[in-house]
C-alpha cells in the first residue's frame, strides 16, 4: 500500500473542500501533526482514522486509494451495464446465461492482442 499516494490523494480532496490540514485533523480527532504525517505519508494509517478521513470529506474510502486498477474495473463496469441496459431482456437472459463463459472467451482474446 502506498501511503504517500493516500495522503496526496487526502490533501487533494482536502483543498478541494477547501479545509485546512488543522480543520480536517479537528473533524477526525487526530493532532494537526499526525493529518501532515498522513498526508506526506510519513505514517501508516489505521483503518479508524483511514474511514473517518473518508467520513469527513464526504467520499467513499475507495476514492482515497491509489484507484489505477480501480477506477479501470469501476469504468469497465460502467461501459458493461450501458450495453446491458440497451439489450432487450432476452438479451440480456442471453448473455446473464453465457457470461461466464464469455469472460473466459474474452480474456483468452485480450491476452493474445497484448502480448
Amino acid at each position: 500500500m502506498d501511503y504517500y499516494k493516500i495522503g496526496q490523494k487526502i490533501r487533494k480532496i482536502r483543498k478541494a473542500h477547501g479545509l485546512s490540514q488543522e480543520e480536517l485533523a479537528e473533524k477526525v480527532n487526530i493532532s494537526t501533526t499526525h493529518m501532515s504525517h498522513i498526508e506526506t505519508g510519513n505514517t501508516k494509517l489505521s483503518l479508524p482514522v483511514f474511514v473517518d478521513i473518508a467520513a469527513a470529506l464526504e467520499v467513499r474510502t475507495d476514492d482515497l486509494l491509489d484507484t489505477s486498477a480501480t477506477a479501470t474495473t469501476s469504468s469497465s463496469l460502467d461501459e458493461i451495464a450501458a450495453v446491458l441496459e440497451r439489450c432487450t431482456a432476452q438479451e440480456a437472459k442471453v448473455i446473464g446465461m453465457n457470461y461466464p463463459q464469455l469472460c473466459e472467451k474474452l480474456i483468452e482474446v485480450s491476452l493474445k492482442k497484448y502480448q
